[in-house]
C-alpha cells in the first residue's frame, strides 16, 4: 500500500515479506493431533493475514481449537509503534502470541458466565430484579428490571447520559449514582438495545452485593487460576501497562449515520475511543463489559471450557446446565436499537444463525462476543471448535470488512458441520 492510499486510509505500514511480523507458538500447534490438514492451516493464516495486509490491524493474534487441540496460535505486526501516525523511525514492539490485549467488549461473555456461576451457586436468581440486590437502582421506574434483563441487554438502560465526563468510567461510585439516577427507555424487556458499557457496571455491582468481594477477586478464584491463566484480569496491573499492546483508531473517519450510532453505543467518537482505551487511568480500571485484558489463546481457552461443558484439562469451572443456561437464545431476531443491526442474544452472548450469522454460514449452534467489531472470539458446537482473533485496530467500517468475514467463511469453510453424535458431548445437540 502507497504512502497515499496509507494517508487515506489511515492504516499502518505492511512490510513485504510478512515472515518478518510473524510469530508462530510451534509448541501450541497440534493440527495433527486433531486431524487438521496443513491445507487447512495455511487456508486459514492466509486469511489472516489477507486481513493483515489491509493495514487496519497493527498487531493481531490468533488462536483456534478443534476438537479440544490448539491448532492454530500465531501472531502477526506489532504491540507498539507501527500506528497511522507513529513515526516510520519511531522504536516498535513485536506482536507476540503472549502479548496481553484489551478485549473491549468481549470482555461481557466472561463477566456474563460469572453472573450464571452466581446463579448456580444459588446466591441469585436471574429472573430477580437488580432492586431486590441493590433497592436504590429501583429509582425512576427501573424497580422489575431482572438481572436476565441486563444480561440479554433488555435492560431499558443502554448508555449513561449524554454529557457524561469520559473520567466517570473508572469512578465505581459515580457510575453506579448515575446508573441508579437514570431513566429507563422501557422497563419490560421486549426489545433489544446493546448496552456497551452500563449493564456490566450493574452486574459487577450485584455480584459484589451478594458475595461481599470484588469482582476481580470472584473472576481469580473462579475462572482464572483454576484455568491457569497469566493474564485474564479486568484492567491491568500497574507494572505490566508497557506489556499491553497499544490500540489504533484506524481505517477511514467514520461519517454519518455510521458516526451517529457509534456515539451512540460508545458515548463517545472513535478518536476519543483510542485516546480513553491507551490512558493509565482506563488501562488500570475495573470496566466489567470493556476492558478485561488477556491474549487470544486465554479468550480461546475460555470458550472451549464452555464447549467442554464447563470442564478445562479435567478440572470443573462450572456445571453442564449452567452453560447451557448462558448460551441459550433470549427472545427472537430483532433489530438492536442500539446497532442498528439484526443480533441474537442469549443471555450474554451473541448468538450465530442460519443459514448466515455473526459466526458464519449455518451458524445456528455457535455463541461468542465481538469486541469493538473487529475482535471475533466464538465457539460453534457444530464444528467442534473455538476461536478468538484479537487485534488492535479500532476500525468500524473499512475496506478491511470482506476480510474479516472472509476470515469466518475460511473457518466455518475448513471446519464443517459434524454429526451429532461426534459433537462435544456436553452441547450435542444444543
Amino acid at each position: 500500500m502507497n504512502r497515499i492510499a496509507r494517508r487515506v486510509l489511515h492504516t499502518s505500514r505492511i512490510p513485504k515479506d510478512l515472515s518478518t511480523v510473524t510469530v508462530r507458538d510451534p509448541a501450541g500447534e497440534r493440527p495433527e493431533a486433531a486431524g487438521v490438514s496443513s491445507e487447512t492451516i495455511d487456508a486459514i493464516w492466509h486469511s489472516v493475514e489477507c486481513l493483515y495486509r489491509t493495514g487496519v490491524h497493527p498487531g493481531m493474534q490468533l488462536s483456534v481449537r478443534h476438537k479440544g487441540e490448539q491448532v492454530l496460535h500465531r501472531a502477526i505486526g506489532h504491540a507498539h509503534g507501527n500506528g497511522p501516525n507513529d513515526p516510520a523511525t519511531g522504536p516498535t514492539a513485536a506482536m507476540t502470541t503472549e502479548t496481553p490485549v484489551c478485549f473491549f467488549s468481549a470482555s461481557k461473555a466472561v463477566t456474563a458466565l460469572l453472573i450464571h456461576m452466581l446463579a448456580e451457586q444459588g446466591l441469585v436468581n436471574l429472573m430477580d430484579p437488580v432492586s431486590y440486590y441493590c433497592p436504590e437502582f429501583a429509582q425512576n421506574g427501573k424497580r422489575t428490571i431482572t438481572l436476565h434483563q441486563v444480561l440479554s441487554h433488555r435492560g431499558g438502560i443502554p448508555a449513561l447520559p449524554t454529557s457524561t465526563p469520559i473520567d466517570v468510567l473508572w469512578d465505581r461510585d459515580e457510575v453506579w449514582r448515575l446508573l441508579c439516577e437514570a431513566r429507563p427507555v422501557e422497563v419490560d424487556g421486549a426489545k433489544v438495545s446493546y448496552h456497551a458499557i452500563t449493564g456490566g457496571f450493574v452486574l459487577q455491582r450485584v455480584l459484589e452485593k451478594v458475595t461481599g468481594e470484588s469482582i476481580e477477586h470472584f473472576l481469580d478464584v473462579h475462572l482464572r487460576q483454576p484455568m491457569g491463566m497469566t493474564w485474564f484480569t479486568y484492567g491491568i496491573a500497574p507494572e505490566h501497562l508497557s506489556d499491553l499492546a497499544s490500540n489504533y483508531a484506524t481505517g477511514p473517519t467514520p461519517r454519518f449515520p455510521v458516526s451517529w450510532v457509534i456515539r451512540r453505543a460508545l458515548g463517545a467518537d472513535i478518536h476519543t475511543v483510542e485516546r480513553v482505551s491507551n490512558d493509565p487511568r482506563f488501562q488500570e480500571a475495573v470496566i466489567p463489559a470493556g476492558n478485561l485484558c488477556g491474549t487470544a489463546e486465554e479468550m480461546g481457552r475460555f470458550f472451549q471450557m464452555m464447549l467442554n461443558g464447563g470442564v478445562w484439562n479435567g478440572k470443573r469451572i462450572c456445571s453442564e446446565r449452567t452453560v447451557h443456561r448462558a448460551i441459550q437464545q433470549y427472545g427472537s431476531l430483532q433489530i438492536d436499537r442500539t446497532m442498528m443491526i439484526p443480533m441474537r442474544f442469549s443471555a450474554g452472548l451473541m448468538l450465530g444463525g442460519n443459514p448466515v450469522g455473526l459466526w458464519g454460514p449455518q451458524s445456528r449452534h455457535a455463541f461468542g462476543h465481538v469486541g469493538l467489531i473487529n475482535k471475533l472470539c466464538w465457539a460453534d458446537p457444530a464444528r467442534d471448535i473455538s476461536v478468538s482473533l484479537i487485534n488492535t485496530g479500532i476500525s468500524i467500517v473499512g475496506h478491511h470488512l470482506p476480510s474479516l468475514a472472509k476470515f469466518v467463511y475460511t473457518v466455518c469453510d475448513r471446519f464443517p458441520i459434524i454429526p451429532e453424535d461426534q459433537r462435544p458431548l456436553a452441547l450435542a445437540g444444543s
